[in-house]
């Protein structure tokens, strides 16, 4: 069944026309900016529940038009496309409420906002692309457009990180590039399919197969933090907080895991990469990613730094599951696309309004912070948990999903890396709940009475989130859950 294309293009315009608006607004149009930014974001979500609905009823969307001879920009609205827009449409809304609170007094709001819309049309675009070529237009958009968020407070240790950055994501841009010419030349097409294009290329020319398979997961491994090229990220970690919000949990790691999703998937197929003996080392190479994230984490005093190492590990677990090669640890990683990027927001924004209501940065600072912002740490606490596996939130059904799925595949040693990694992020995250909610704070602490605190824009978002995160996990089983739409893409991916 084929409808009209101009859904998903309405979609992408909400956010990418709405950044010029933002550009031209004055400083003092506070008010017109906050109503453009949170009518765009509502348009959003309601334009994207429509489309979820006309997909899962087998509506297929496709607006392509040709740019070279063989090369189109195409855009489609798959199940696997719906995943990752609605959690971009979603959390971008409740960002954007953070973020009107975060910098309802700080400089340079209209330069903020317009490059946050254009983020997210570029996340949007991303998932929307229906080729690599057309992926690889935005992914190269959201570098660009992240910049000017990373360097926002304009410091030397901003202009730092916003140099690495870049170095880093333009790197990984060019390989990307010469990986979708590679694709173009060997398959005489970048088109994302169900099941792969490469079937009959890898066959008759396994070197060339396996060589475009190590550049293309090497470029977009750079954006999902694999190691050894995830050294940009937790130096990031000094952007505004909503910034580090939206790079953990939907845009530039999860832009780089979707990626690598979509050329396993849909560029080889799984079984093709299978064959050609690829998937077992980018598994062994997830794995490692997902302890060394968690070992970097407990030596981090830095509560954002700890976090950010904590999504080098969490990132990876999404690789690990599409690595395997086995329906059900795929369940885990795309259902872990979603519950990682509800648990790191709200981990995230709780840690913005610990350093914006308290002054508390370092975890050594967090004496007593529960009592002082109960509803903050409350979020935080069942992110935390979830991070570590705690049944029933939403971590824990990641987890379960990924062991099962191991075992599915023959690799009993998914669950031994599972354990470890689940006990490092106990080892990790316990001592900060510990600090916040057992521990007195000193008398002139950060945690004593009568700290300032903070408004409702900044103190509804993580609230919100969080049980988000409880309700991904506690009815996970239910109709047009994350987990049920996951089991409903894998079933076209693994062609069952």
């Amino acid at each position: 069944m084929m409808d009209a294309p101009l859904l998903p293009l309405f979609i992408l315009l909400t956010s990418l026309l709405a950044a010029p608006i933002l550009f031209a607004l004055p400083e003092r149009a506070a008010k017109l900016r906050t109503a453009i930014n949170l009518g765009m974001a509502a348009l959003k979500v309601a334009l994207v529940g429509s489309l979820s609905l006309k997909v899962s009823q087998g509506v297929i969307y496709d607006l392509r038009f040709e740019v070279l001879p063989g090369l189109e920009f195409k855009l489609q609205a798959d199940p696997l496309a719906i995943l990752f827009i609605a959690l971009s449409a979603v959390l971008w809304l409740i960002t954007t409420v953070y973020s009107v609170g975060y910098l309802e007094h700080g400089p340079h709001r209209a330069r903020f906002f317009g490059f946050f819309s254009l983020c997210v049309a570029a996340t949007v675009g991303i998932a929307l692309s229906g080729n690599l070529f057309t992926f690889l237009l935005f992914y190269e958009l959201l570098t660009l457009a992240t910049y000017p968020l990373v360097i926002h407070r304009g410091t030397a240790e901003a202009l730092r990180a916003g140099r690495i950055y870049l170095i880093y994501t333009l790197a990984g841009g060019l390989v990307l590039l010469l990986g979708t010419l590679g694709l173009w030349v060997l398959a005489g097409t970048t088109d994302f399919v169900p099941g792969g294009i490469l079937a009959d290329m890898a066959a008759e020319n396994r070197l060339a197969a396996q060589l475009l398979f190590v550049v293309l997961i090497g470029a977009l491994g750079v954006k999902a933090a694999l190691l050894p090229f995830h050294r940009w990220l937790p130096i990031a970690m000094v952007a505004p907080a909503p910034v580090s919000a939206l790079l953990h949990a939907v845009a530039v790691v999860k832009a780089g895991a979707f990626g690598i999703m979509r050329v396993v998937y849909e560029v080889f197929g799984i079984e093709t990469a299978q064959a050609l003996g690829v998937t077992a080392p980018l598994a062994a190479l997830a794995g490692v990613t997902i302890i060394y994230g968690s070992l970097k984490a407990i030596t981090q005093d830095d509560i954002k730094k700890r976090l950010a190492y904590s999504t080098v590990s969490q990132v990876s677990y999404i690789t690990l599951g599409v690595a395997l090669a086995s329906p059900i640890a795929a369940v885990g990683a795309l259902a872990h696309l979603i519950h990682q990027g509800l648990m790191k927001i709200t981990m995230f924004m709780a840690a913005g309004n610990l350093a914006e209501g308290l002054g508390v940065k370092r975890v050594s600072q967090m004496d007593g912070v529960g009592r002082a912002m109960p509803g903050t740490m409350l979020a935080f606490t069942l992110a935390a948990l979830g991070m570590i596996g705690l049944p029933p939130l939403a971590g824990f059904v990641s987890k379960w999903y990924l062991a099962q799925g191991g075992l599915e595949a023959g690799q009993a040693w998914v669950i031994a890396l599972l354990l470890g990694s689940s006990l490092l992020n106990a080892i990790y995250f316990l001592p900060m709940l510990h600090r916040a909610w057992f521990r007195d704070a000193a008398p002139e602490g950060a945690g004593a009475p009568g700290r300032p605190r903070i408004g409702w824009m900044l103190a509804a978002p993580p609230v919100t989130t969080a049980v988000l995160v409880l309700v991904a996990g506690g009815f996970a089983n239910a109709p047009f859950s994350p987990l049920e739409w996951t089991r409903f893409i894998v079933a076209i991916e693994y062609q069952e």
